[in-house]
C-alpha cells in the first residue's frame, strides 16, 4: 500500500510540474523553508512535496490531480496552527505563500485578500495609504495567515467593536473538492447551497470544504473622528508578603486575586478590549507569577481614563506594580490607527510573534476554553490557575520552561448574534482562553503532557457546556468526534450536511475535520461517489435547520424521506449554565469517544516520523531567514 501511495504521489508531482506549477521536493530550499516549524513536536514532519500555486487555476489543477489519485492535500497559509494541522508527513503540502495580494477599494468600502495573505500584508496597505480610522477586522499578530484566522471565526483586537472577523466577510471564493471555483456571499439565500457553504466557512472552514483562495471583507471605521486608537501594555509582577512577614496568610496576593477577579467580572463597553496573560516562567524568581495586560480602545484617551477609574478605581492594591487602574491609564497612549497597526500591535504581541519563528524552536502544547464572566465562576477559574502555576514551579524547579494562560477578551458585538448564526458557535463567551506550555528538553514531554491533562481537567467544567473550545486554539489530542462537539457544539449536525453537499467523498479529510453524516459514512464507497453530480443538489432547508429547532419539535416534521437522525448528537444545548459550570440537558453525544491517554502520546509522532526522515543537504539550509514563517522585516514592519 505504501508503495502504491508513493507512486501516486510521484505521478501527481510530475503532472503538476508539467503544468509549470511550482513544486519543491525534500532538500530544495523552498521546501525546507516551507516545512520548518517553530514547534519541535513536529520537527520531523515532511510531506512528499510542497506546492506553491501562483493563481486560482493552479489550485484547481492541484485539487483535481490529487483527488483523481487519492493523494491527500494539507493546506497551509500562515503555518501558525497550534496543533500542527498546517503540517503533514504525507501527500501534498499546498502552501499558499505566493497568493498574498491585498487590494482596498474605498469606493465599495471593501478589502480583497488572497488566501495566502498574512495580516501584515493587509495592515501594510492601510499604513502605506495612511488610512487612519479604517480597520480591517483581522488578527493581532501580523504574521498570522488571513485564511486560518477568518475560517476559524477570527478573534481580533476589535472583535468587541465590530464582531468576529467572519462577521465582516462579504464574499469567500473557494476551490471545492471537484476542482470548481465557487464564490459564496453573505447575500446568498441562507437555505441555498452557497448560502449554507458561506455559513459553514464562517467558523468551520479550515481544511473542511476546499481551498479558500480569496476573501472580500467590509472595511470598518473607528468611532472617534481623528482615527486614533488608545493602546498600551502593562506587566504586573504581584509581590507576596507571606515569606517576608512569616505569615500563613498572604494579604498582598489575596488582594491581587480579588483585583483580578473583579477585573474579569467587569462588564466592559464594546469599545474596550483588554487581553491578559498569566505567566509562570521558571526563570522568574522575584514573583509568584505575572499578568500581562494588552489594551485596545476605540475612543479617546480622556474617555478611556474615566472608564478605567470608574470600573477599577476602587481597587487600592499597592502591590508590586501599583494600583491597576493607575498603571493601565499611565501605560496607554492615543495614536493614529496606522501607527498602532505598524508599531504598537507588533510590540504588544512580540513574545508570541517570536515564538512563531522556527529560528529558535521549542516544544509547545496547547488547550483552550471558553469562559463566561460571572464572579463565582471567575473566582474558581483564577484560583485553579494560581494553584497550578505553583505546582508547575515546584514540579519543574531548576528547569527551563514557561506556563502561560492567555485570556482573549471577546464578546461585545460578536455576542449579539445567535449561536447558530454562523459555524463559529461560542459567541457568548467573554473570554476565549488558552493554556500554553513551552519547554526545550525533549525528555520533559511526558511530564508536560501529564501536567496539562490534570490542569485542563480542572478547568474544563467551567468552560461553556463544560467542553467548549476555540478551533483557532486547538487541542491536538482531541479525537475527531469529540473535537467537532468541542469546537462547534450543536452546529455540528448542520456542518456535516454541508460537508456531504460539497465534499461527498470526504477528500478534504484531517484529524479534527468535519465528518460526513453518519448515514453517509455507512454507505458503500461506490454508492456515495458523486463526482459527476453537481454540488448544488439540494438538501431540504428543513433538514439543514433541524438541529436548531425547538425542543418540542420532532423528526416527523422533517418528512418521511429525511434519513438524518436529528438527535444523533445529543440533546439541544441550553444557554442557562448552572453555577457549577455544568449545563442541564447537555447529553453526551454518541460521537464522543473514550478519553485519550495523553502520556502515551509522548514522543510517538517523532518516533514514527523518524523512521522515514532524511536529513536535508546543508546547502538547502543556507539563508533561510525566518524559515517558513515570514518575518516582520519581510512584511515591512
Amino acid at each position: 500500500m505504501a508503495e502504491i501511495e508513493r507512486m501516486a504521489e510521484r505521478f501527481v508531482i510530475d503532472m503538476l510540474k508539467a503544468d509549470n506549477i511550482p513544486v519543491f521536493l525534500p532538500g530544495e530550499t523552498e521546501y525546507e523553508r516551507s516545512v520548518a516549524n517553530a514547534n519541535l513536536l513536529y520537527r520531523f514532519t515532511r510531506p512528499a512535496c510542497v506546492v506553491q500555486p501562483k493563481n486560482v487555476g493552479h489550485v484547481q489543477t492541484i485539487v483535481k490531480e490529487a483527488k483523481a489519485r487519492n493523494v491527500p492535500i494539507t493546506i497551509k497559509c500562515g503555518g501558525h496552527s497550534y496543533a500542527g494541522f498546517s503540517t503533514t508527513d504525507k501527500g501534498i503540502s499546498l502552501d499558499l505563500l505566493n497568493m498574498n495580494r491585498v487590494k482596498i477599494d474605498v469606493q465599495s468600502n471593501t478589502v480583497t485578500l488572497q488566501g495566502g495573505a498574512l495580516w501584515g500584508h493587509a495592515y501594510k496597505q492601510l499604513v502605506n495609504n495612511r488610512m487612519n480610522g479604517f480597520i480591517i477586522n483581522g488578527g493581532r499578530c501580523p504574521t498570522v495567515g488571513v485564511g486560518g484566522f477568518l475560517l476559524g471565526g477570527g478573534l481580533g483586537p476589535f472583535t468587541r467593536s465590530f464582531g468576529m472577523g467572519c462577521d465582516t466577510l462579504k464574499e469567500i471564493t473557494i476551490v471545492t473538492a471537484d476542482g470548481n471555483k465557487v464564490t459564496a456571499k453573505d447575500t446568498d439565500n441562507p437555505d441555498s447551497p452557497k448560502g449554507k457553504l458561506f455559513w459553514a466557512l464562517c467558523g468551520a472552514g479550515g481544511g473542511n470544504f476546499g481551498v479558500v483562495v480569496e476573501f472580500k471583507m467590509y472595511l470598518q471605521k473607528l468611532s472617534n473622528k481623528d482615527g486614533s486608537v488608545v493602546a498600551g501594555r502593562y506587566t504586573w509582577f504581584p509581590k507576596s508578603d507571606k515569606e517576608r512577614m512569616n505569615k500563613t496568610k498572604d494579604k498582598l496576593m489575596d488582594k491581587f486575586m480579588d483585583t483580578m477577579n473583579d477585573f474579569y467580572a467587569t462588564r466592559w463597553p464594546d469599545q474596550v478590549t483588554i487581553d491578559t496573560s498569566w505567566i509562570c516562567d521558571l526563570k522568574e524568581t522575584s514573583s509568584e507569577l505575572a499578568v500581562r495586560f494588552l489594551v485596545y480602545y476605540d475612543g479617546i484617551k480622556k474617555d478611556f481614563e474615566k472608564l478605567i477609574v470608574d470600573k477599577l478605581g476602587a481597587d487600592k492594591a499597592e502591590n508590586g506594580g501599583g494600583e491597576l487602574a493607575e498603571q493601565l491609564t499611565r501605560r496607554t497612549m492615543s495614536e493614529k490607527s496606522t501607527r498602532f497597526l505598524h508599531e504598537t500591535l507588533v510590540s504588544q504581541w512580540s513574545e508570541e510573534t517570536i515564538k512563531a519563528f522556527p529560528t529558535d524552536p521549542t516544544f509547545k502544547l496547547y488547550s483552550s476554553f471558553v469562559f463566561k464572566n460571572d464572579l463565582e465562576r471567575i473566582k474558581k477559574i483564577t484560583s485553579i490557575i494560581r494553584e497550578e502555576m505553583a505546582v508547575f514551579k515546584s514540579r519543574f524547579a531548576g528547569e527551563s520552561g514557561l506556563l502561560q494562560v492567555t485570556w482573549i477578551h471577546s464578546g461585545g458585538k460578536a455576542s449579539r448574534k445567535d449561536r447558530s448564526a454562523s459555524a463559529f458557535r461560542w459567541r457568548d463567551g467573554v473570554y476565549q482562553t488558552y493554556i500554553m506550555l513551552d519547554w526545550k528538553e525533549k525528555w520533559m514531554e511526558g511530564e508536560m503532557r501529564a501536567f496539562l491533562k490534570a490542569f485542563k481537567d480542572k478547568l474544563r467544567p467551567f468552560s461553556i457546556m463544560s467542553r467548549a473550545a476555540f478551533i483557532n486554539f486547538p487541542d491536538a489530542v482531541l479525537s475527531s468526534g469529540t473535537a467537532e462537539r468541542t469546537y462547534y457544539g450543536n452546529n455540528t449536525k448542520n456542518l456535516r450536511l454541508v460537508k456531504q453537499q460539497w465534499d461527498p467523498d470526504n477528500f478534504f479529510k484531517w484529524k479534527q475535520g468535519i465528518k460526513l453524516p453518519q448515514t453517509a459514512e455507512k454507505t458503500p464507497a461506490k454508492a456515495k461517489r458523486r463526482s459527476k453530480t453537481s454540488a448544488a443538489s439540494l438538501i431540504p432547508a428543513e433538514a439543514f435547520n433541524a438541529f436548531n429547532m425547538s425542543p418540542g419539535a420532532s423528526s416527523a416534521s422533517l418528512g418521511a424521506g429525511n434519513a438524518f437522525n436529528i438527535n444523533a448528537l445529543g440533546a439541544p444545548e441550553r444557554d442557562d449554565d448552572r453555577r457549577d459550570g455544568l449545563v442541564d440537558g447537555d447529553a453526551v453525544s454518541s460521537d464522543d469517544e473514550y478519553p485519550v491517554n495523553e502520556q502515551e502520546l509522548t514522543d510517538e509522532l517523532a518516533t514514527e516520523q523518524w523512521e522515514t526522515f532524511t536529513l536535508p543537504p546543508a546547502r538547502s539550509l543556507v539563508n533561510l531567514g525566518s524559515r517558513g514563517v515570514l518575518g516582520l522585516t519581510d512584511l515591512g514592519f
